[in-house]
């Protein structure tokens, strides 16, 4: 028997509120097939059993399992190919160029799901450039799913979840075959590190990255999320830094102190600051639009806590 729509709009909420993920009332076929592993799980009948259990708190570890089983995560090793030749063909040249002082680099990985985006990004580190080897290196993941970030850690992969955007040769360089999976090798693992983070609750300190990756994930928040998504990251983001969205993602809509750029196929979004002042952009509502720009105080890059 098909959910109550007053079960469907009050798992819909759960979700929203928990993940930001929205979903539409014709998704309710989705949260049954996706709730019923989670409702027997925990020992309780069926969906409608499990809203009735998950009405009785407001606040439960059994409202976190619902909103990460809605979430997707769809990943796979060097997904899409064009942000990663951008890196190595441009971007981390650039930065290296420009953090031989410090000899530091950070990239962070948003909704870095089972972990495959941080490990791409890692072998082609220890792949293309060597030069980073006594550097200060690292690629933080972070994700709201404990199973995600725990299979993540493991670095463990199938042989079906390896043969998804990994050529054979990083494969065999990087990896080491134990049983039926492929797992991570230690000099790649030590340049990544796994933390849990709800992109939509409040974030906890995060140092200053040279890179921020928030690919394939806004798609499912609303406008209103997104911006405000998106400005804490440039937060992050160094006044010189990368910031990589999803080739499907759209910043319409929006007004960021950014400017898009084009190296080779892909995009990337650099912090649009004049003369050490924020320039916010509003990027238009059709790509016929007129953008316009003001130029509030400087605060977009505050290094403190958010």
């Amino acid at each position: 028997m098909p959910l109550a729509i007053a079960d469907i709009d009050y798992l819909r909420q759960v979700v929203s509120s928990r993940s930001g993920n929205v979903l539409t009332q014709e998704q309710g076929y989705l949260l049954e097939s996706r709730l019923s592993p989670v409702a027997q799980t925990a020992g309780l009948k069926d969906v409608e059993t499990l809203v009735v259990e998950l009405r009785k708190s407001n606040s439960s570890a059994l409202h976190d399992r619902v909103s990460e089983a809605m979430t997707i995560n769809e990943t796979s090793f060097f997904r899409d190919s064009h942000p990663f030749q951008a890196m190595r063909e441009q971007i981390l040249p650039t930065l290296i160029e420009a953090r031989r002082a410090t000899r530091q680099l950070s990239i962070w990985c948003a909704a870095s799901s089972c972990g495959q985006e941080p490990y791409s990004l890692a072998i082609l580190i220890r792949e293309h450039f060597p030069q980073l080897a006594d550097w200060n290196v690292r690629v933080v993941g972070t994700d709201l799913s404990d199973e995600m970030l725990t299979k993540a850690r493991q670095g463990r992969y199938s042989q079906f979840e390896v043969g998804r955007g990994l050529p054979a040769k990083l494969l065999i360089n990087h990896f080491q075959r134990v049983g039926t999976e492929w797992v991570v090798k230690d000099d790649v693992r030590r340049l990544v590190e796994f933390r849990k983070m709800n992109l939509t609750h409040a974030w906890p300190y995060m140092a200053p990255a040279d890179v921020v990756f928030i690919r394939n994930v806004l798609i499912y928040f609303d406008v209103p999320t997104k911006q405000s998504i998106l400005s804490r990251a440039l937060r992050v983001l160094r006044p010189d830094g990368y910031l990589f969205v999803g080739g499907s993602e759209t910043l319409l809509n929006m007004s960021l102190p950014i400017r898009r750029e084009s190296i080779g196929q892909t995009a990337v979004y650099r912090p649009n600051i004049v003369n050490g002042t924020d320039r916010t952009v509003t990027f238009p509502t059709t790509p016929q639009g007129t953008w316009t720009a003001t130029a509030p105080a400087f605060t977009a890059f505050s290094r403190k806590p958010t």
